[in-house]
């Protein structure tokens, strides 16, 4: 059986691997200006700047209602599972981002939602997607970063 692949280069040239270090890129880049933020809480913007806060719990940010989700939803939306899910709740709880509230509709149920200092956050990361986003057409120019997010959305839907 031969192994050999006609071009080896092939895993480091293709749309995929693409995609992933530029999202690699567009998170960290968010978090960085999140960090620099005057707006968002000290404590927040100090975990950014260590790492210690990651594209990881960025997950949460995008993926949480405004008005809260179950664990088990937010988890299917962010595409990890519960578990993986759970442990980033904990940190966000321990960081105040998050809090877990009864669910009004089923008393057994729990509903993770923003707290006041998650809304500060979630202030300062639209804020730094906005940025991000306008960085990425000064680098490409309008036209093709138009062409990028059509084509990411209609590949996407």
């Amino acid at each position: 059986m031969n192994h050999l692949v006609s071009d080896p280069l092939w895993r480091r040239s293709h749309l995929g691997h693409w995609l992933a270090l530029a999202l690699q890129r567009f998170d960290q880049r968010v978090l960085a200006l999140m960090a620099a933020n005057d707006r968002m809480p000290l404590a927040l913007s100090h975990l950014c700047a260590r790492g210690s806060l990651t594209a990881a719990h960025i997950h949460i940010t995008r993926h949480l209602d405004v008005t809260g989700l179950r664990l088990t939803e937010l988890a299917q939306r962010a595409g990890v599972s519960k578990q993986a899910m759970g442990k980033l709740v904990d940190q966000c709880e321990a960081w105040a981002l998050v809090q877990r509230q009864p669910d009004a509709q089923d008393a057994r149920a729990r509903r993770v939602v923003f707290t006041d200092v998650g809304f500060a956050w979630l202030q300062a990361y639209e804020e730094a997607v906005r940025q991000t986003e306008a960085e990425l057409r000064d680098a490409v120019g309008a036209e093709v970063a138009a062409v990028i997010a059509i084509g990411l959305e209609a590949y996407a839907a």
